[in-house]
Formats: C-alpha cells, structure tokens, sequence
C-alpha cells in the first residue's frame, strides 16, 4: 500500500559535517546500513511520500504505518519499522530499526520525534556517518532545532574504524549551526587509546570550507644550528577577503623567530600575500644580529586583456635563508627577484611593462636593475600567402645601485618573416630576421667587463637567416620477441648571424646559454640581447624512438653536433671564444628497460679534446605508484671557473609494510669526498592518525656577509631530527604525506644536483 500526504513540508534538514572528515576517500568507514542514490532534481521537493506494508487512518487526525515504512522528502528518506503522524498535535514519530538518510548522512537511532510545525526533530541513541568519507560517531540524543541547527548532547566523533579506536573525542554537547556553517563543542576531551590527553572546556570547529581562527598543529624538531625548535601557529580569518596566519617559532639556540603571512583577495581575479619575519637578536651568532625578511606578491587580471604581477622580497643578510627557516624560499635559493609588470593582450598583439630587480645572495656585485622595460610584440600568420610575419621590440632603462657603474637605454626592433611548411612526413621552416638594436650609454665601468671606454651611442644591425628541415621516417620492428614501431627524425639547421664587433656595448642582462641537445638548435648563444654571437654552422641532429603496441613511448636516443662554417674569433663574452671547427657531441637517451625499470642519460662530449663538458644519469625502479628507488650521477666540469662538480646520489621511496614508510635520500660529492645530504624518515600511518621521524644532516650554503661572521666561524653542516604527529579529522589529515617527505632537504625529486658556492 502506498500512501501520500502533504500535511507537512519540512521534514529533517542537518547540517553538514563535512570538515571533521579526511580529506581522502582511501579509508571511507561505511555504515551498516546501504546508502541511497539520489537524484539532484529533487532537492527543492516539499512533497511527502509515505510508503508501508500497512496502514490505518483517523480522518484528520492520526495516520499509522507499519511494516517497512519509508518516508521520502526530497534528498531526505527515513525507514522505520513503524511511524505515526498526529495531526493534531502535528507531530511524526517513528521506531524501531530507525535509519535517516539523506546526501551527507546516515544516521541510526532507537526513535524519532519531529514536530511537523517548527520543523524540530529528536533522535535517541543516534549513530551517525558521514556518506564518502570517515568521521562517524554517536549522541545519546540528536536533536535538530527549528533553525535548522543540529545538537548532539553526550556524543563523540572520530575517523578510526570501531575495531581500532586510536582517538576519539567526546563531548557533552555539540552544537551545528547551519547558518553560521560553525561548530561549537563544550566539553570536549580528546582519547588516545582509550587515555585522555586532552581537555578543552569549548572549543569551535567549522563545518564546512569556512575559515575559523584558531591555532594550528604544533611543530617540533632539533638540529645543530638552532636547537629545539618549536613552531605553534594560529591561524586568524579576519574577513572573507582577509586571512593571517602568525607563527612563533622558538629556536633554543637562537631565539624567537616571529613569522606572519598575511593573504587577501583583490576582488574576484586578483590575490596576495604579506610575509614578515623577524628575529630581535640571533643567538647563535657574535654580535647578536637582528635578523629580518621582508616579502610581498601579487597576481591576477584586471579584466580580459589586463593582467598584472608583483613580487618583491629582502632580507637581512646574504645567509637568512641557510640558517632560518623560512615560509618563503628555500635554502637552496640564492636569487632574490624583485619585479613589477602590467600586461595587455589582443588577438594578434600584446603589450608588457615591467621594472626589475635582482639581488644575488654571496656576491659584492649586483645585476643591472631594469628601470622600466616596455615591450611590444604582434603576429599576423598568413601575412603574404603562406608566410607569417612577426615583430619584437623592447625598450629597456639599465641602471645600477652603484653609481659608478655605467647605466644605458636600450632600443630593440626585431621584424622577422618566417615560412614554415609542415606535413605528415616532416617539415620546413625558412626565417629571415633583421635585429636593429640602438644603445645610449653613460660614462662608468661595467661591473662584467671592466670597460671604462665604451661608445656613448651605439646602432648594431645584425641580420639572420635560419633553415631548419626535418624528417619523420617510422618503420615496424621486433626487438626480443615483441613488435615495435620504431621512427627515425633526422633534421638538419642552417644559421646564418652576421659577424658585428659588440665590443663597445656593456653587457646588462646576458650570459652564456646552456647547451644541451635541444640547445644545439637554438638562434641564439646568449641570454639577453647585448650579444648577440655570429654564425655559419650546420647543425646535424638525429632522434630515433620505440612506441609499443598501445603507442607509448618505450626508448628515445637523440643525437646531434654543431659544424662551424666560419670561426667565430669575437670576444664576446667573458673569453667565450670556444667554436673551433665543431660544438660538443650532445647525446639524450630515455629508456624504459622494462616495466618498472627506467634509465635516463644526457651527455655532452668535446669530440676535439675527447673530453666530456657535462653528463648526468639516472636509473628509476618504480615497481607500484607507492615505491621509488633513484640512483643518480652529475657531472660538471670547471663550474663557473671555480671548482669540477661530480656527484652520486641515491632516494628511495618505500612501504615497510601497510602502515610504515621509509624514505631517504644520499647524496655524496665523489671530489670533495663527503656527504652533502643524508635525510631519513619513518612515517607510520593509519586511517585516523599518522606519526614521522626523520633525521637529517646537509651541507650548509655560507655566504660572506658583511654584517655577520666570517665563514670560518659558521657551521659546515646541519643535522637534526624532527617528530611530526597528525590526526586526520581534527584538520591534520594532509599534514604527513609522503610526497612532502620526498621534498624535505636540498633536493627536490629528480633535482640532486647541488651547485657548490
């Protein structure tokens, strides 16, 4: 028999607890009971639909339902083993195997009462899940108030599953404000294994993605350079644009470093942030220095065709960064930009302006700062038939803190006409450039040359023409036993860049390019535009793969070398004259050599002196998604004329068992004969809770600083151990990832190469 009324047109409404549960869905605690699909059309239906074995009526006054009774209300059901509307009284109960469902809940309970006038509703020895994720707990009484607030009065919560309970908190009572999306929990005490730890008399939670002031988890570590460290920050949410997050960190052996991050939202395309960090008096150190950081960026549009970007740190002292933890940059970071630019973009043409400036940390000479740099840049494809066109100017102000130094204006013009023909079995591009550049220069010395003489005004015209041609060959192949299809891409470039003496133009923002297999099919020799290297060169360049039967890419080898037509006899930079008859033999290989196992290596090789300029190789073995071991080689050769670099290193990501995870990384200098890196780290890991130890040990970077001690006088090296504990539900449960342990230390995944000072 079904029934229908409609005698009441608000039924149960909860509020959401979404906050208090894992942010991942790999250990959902389901309920007893089976979830129910629901259909989004009908979260604004009013109408209710009773359905029963069996069922008996007063006119205008009582209605009974027996026998697997559903009541339906839109997203809300509730199944009952049997149910009573009063209409006079306008009140619904319902009993026994009591199930509320709708798409947040699942609730159970011995009975329920609601009031079918002020929609409040009562629920006894309630148990509640949240649908998809883990929180769930139990009330001895849920009640839902006309206001839609939920109140839970004697409950608990936790995300363990019941068979293994690690924490749960209780409470007396509970309060859900829908409106507010806020929790307020009087009462609370916090279990560990059945042992509290923790009281708090009241305390608020939100409920859903609304921020809420408040201290975040603590963090807690040694190390040799600053002692026991301990960080406690609060987070406070000033307004929905406005948000601050104030860290003081202790440091036993250097004192109270206060960190402040402050965020905003500059309407609906544009945000920031504010960092200052400060230390009164570094213990650590003679003299007892002040130590500070300064920071501020800012990004976002304006409207469709604006775009706008800011960034600007300083700090203290050259060494900030080695010896303090920052929220900015990293240790390893020795290049602080200073920039401010405004874009505008049209279909065919766009428009930039931009300051700069570039402080680098360990060195008694500072960049050229550009004050400002505008640019225009337009592309008409199609311009005449098949050829496109495309014009490149910049117009740049150079100038030094320094005022010995020279300053310069800098006028680009660079109209190119381009051909380019494409099809299935290769391509053919042919370019013709003509690079007008016009300097004003000042008298001064030029902190990279040490010219004092050089030409006040400068016109350089350098033409270019380039013609690059291409090959794409592909044959099928089997190799032990399986069939591949294998592809040979040989290209070829010509480059022709008019030979101009550029000696009398300062250098304000060029260095040497690296040059690596694509490199060797560059135009360009250098950075920047104050020079601009002569060619007549050949370049040659063969790539060959192996795609399996599902088209993925099995093995890549690419070769290839620059010939030298003409000799380039130009000093154009810093003695740069090294184009003899032939470039370095630069040499790629990317090999799956099985399923798990993958080996990388990039090479280049000086064929004349038969010696190799650069190498470095990797060998991954990645059995599943969760397990990592990389073993890697780097060599580099008179790196920046001061020292050979070759280096072995070797990181691991690896599951002792389902609960516990090992990862470590080793990096050795093979001249210096030394570690550079050494980290450790367990981390066990439950559904509910997760807890890490990891020791670690690095070379320290240490800069001389005027304002500091001599480098003597500093830490070689810095190592420590830190405890990180988090329980999911209790806004932990991203804190203690694996990923964020393969990025502790200098070196980031596949990043070990560590350029000495």
């Amino acid at each position: 028999m079904h029934n229908r009324t409609t005698l009441f047109t608000g039924l149960l409404f909860l509020s959401s607890l979404s906050s208090f549960a894992a942010e991942t869905n790999q250990c959902q605690i389901l309920p007893p009971v089976a979830t129910i699909s629901y259909d989004a059309n009908l979260a604004d239906e009013q109408q209710i639909k009773i359905s029963s074995d069996k069922s008996a009526a007063i006119a205008d006054r009582l209605a009974q339902f027996k026998g697997k009774v559903k009541i339906n209300q839109g997203l809300r059901q509730i199944s009952a083993d049997q149910a009573q509307i009063d209409h006079l009284n306008q009140e619904l109960k319902a009993n026994g195997s009591l199930v509320f469902q709708d798409h947040m809940f699942t609730i159970t309970a011995e009975d329920l009462r609601a009031s079918l006038q002020n929609k409040q509703a009562n629920l006894s020895e309630a148990k509640y899940w949240i649908n998809g994720q883990q929180l769930h707990g139990s009330a001895e009484q849920l009640e839902l108030n006309e206001n839609n607030d939920l109140i839970l009065n004697q409950a608990d919560f936790t995300t363990c599953p019941d068979n293994d309970l690690a924490w749960i908190l209780k409470a007396r009572e509970i309060k859900l404000d829908s409106k507010e999306q806020w929790g307020a929990i009087k009462g609370a005490k916090l279990e560990l294994y059945g042992v509290p730890i923790f009281y708090m008399p009241y305390m608020t939670v939100p409920i859903s993605n609304k921020r809420k002031s408040g201290f975040l988890f603590p963090k807690f570590g040694t190390s040799t350079t600053k002692g026991v460290e301990l960080g406690l920050p609060y987070y406070w949410n000033i307004s929905p644009q406005y948000d601050a997050t104030i860290t003081p960190h202790y440091m036993s052996n250097r004192g109270l470093h206060l960190k402040t991050e402050f965020r905003y939202l500059a309407g609906e395309a544009q945000l920031g942030q504010f960092n200052i960090e400060y230390l009164d008096a570094d213990q650590k150190l003679l003299g007892k220095p002040e130590r500070y950081l300064y920071h501020w960026q800012h990004a976002g549009k304006i409207n469709d065709n604006w775009r706008i970007h800011a960034n600007y740190t300083d700090i203290s002292d050259n060494n900030y960064f080695n010896d303090l933890r920052s929220d900015v940059n990293r240790s390893t970071s020795n290049q602080l930009y200073r920039v401010g630019e405004v874009d505008y973009f049209q279909e065919n043409w766009n428009f930039s302006a931009k300051v700069q400036d570039i402080k680098v940390l360990g060195v008694t000479e500072s960049p050229y700062q550009v004050l400002p740099q505008l640019n225009f840049n337009y592309r008409q494809d199609n311009f005449y038939s098949l050829i496109d066109f495309k014009f490149n100017s910049e117009l740049t102000q150079f100038s030094h803190q320094n005022k010995l130094y020279n300053s310069a204006t800098r006028l680009h013009l660079e109209p190119s006409l381009t051909l380019p023909l494409h099809s299935p079995q290769g391509s053919l591009l042919s370019e013709v450039k003509l690079m007008q550049t016009f300097y004003n220069q000042s008298a001064g010395v030029n902190p990279d040359t040490g010219l004092t003489d050089l030409t006040r005004s400068v016109d350089r015209f350098i033409p270019q023409v380039k013609v690059h041609g291409k090959l794409n060959l592909e044959r099928d192949s089997n190799l032990f036993g399986a069939n591949f299809r294998q592809t040979l891409e040989p290209q070829i470039q010509y480059l022709f860049v008019d030979d101009v003496d550029q000696s009398n133009i300062g250098i304000y923002d060029t260095s040497l390019l690296y040059q690596d297999f694509d490199g060797l099919f560059r135009d360009r020799s250098f950075s920047g535009l104050d020079r601009i290297a002569a060619a007549n060169q050949f370049t040659l360049g063969l790539t060959s793969r192996f795609f399996d039967s599902a088209n993925i890419e099995k093995s890549r080898f690419s070769l290839g070398q620059i010939f030298y037509l003409d000799q380039n006899t130009n000093n154009l930079f810093k003695n740069v004259t090294s184009q003899t008859g032939r470039s370095a033999l630069a040499a790629e290989v990317d090999l799956h050599l099985t399923k798990d196992w993958v080996f990388s290596s990039a090479m280049q090789y000086d064929t004349d002196n038969e010696s190799t300029k650069r190498s470095e190789v990797t060998l991954d073995y990645r059995p599943g998604t969760d397990k990592l071991m990389q073993m890697s080689y780097r060599y580099v050769p008179d790196l920046a004329k001061e020292a050979d670099i070759a280096q072995a290193g070797l990181r691991t990501v690896w599951p002792i068992n389902d609960k516990v995870n090992f990862v470590g990384n080793f990096y050795y200098d093979l001249n210096e004969r030394r570690s550079v890196e050494t980290y450790t780290g367990f981390q066990y890991e439950t559904c509910c809770w997760s807890i890490r130890l990891a020791y670690h040990r690095h070379i320290k970077t240490n800069y001389a600083d005027q304002n500091l001690p001599p480098i003597e006088q500093r830490d070689l090296f810095e190592e420590g151990v830190s405890l990180s504990f988090s329980i999911k539900g209790l806004g932990g449960s991203n804190r203690n990832s694996i990923d964020d342990m393969l990025n502790e230390g200098l070196f980031n995944y596949r990043r070990p190469l560590y350029l000495k000072n």
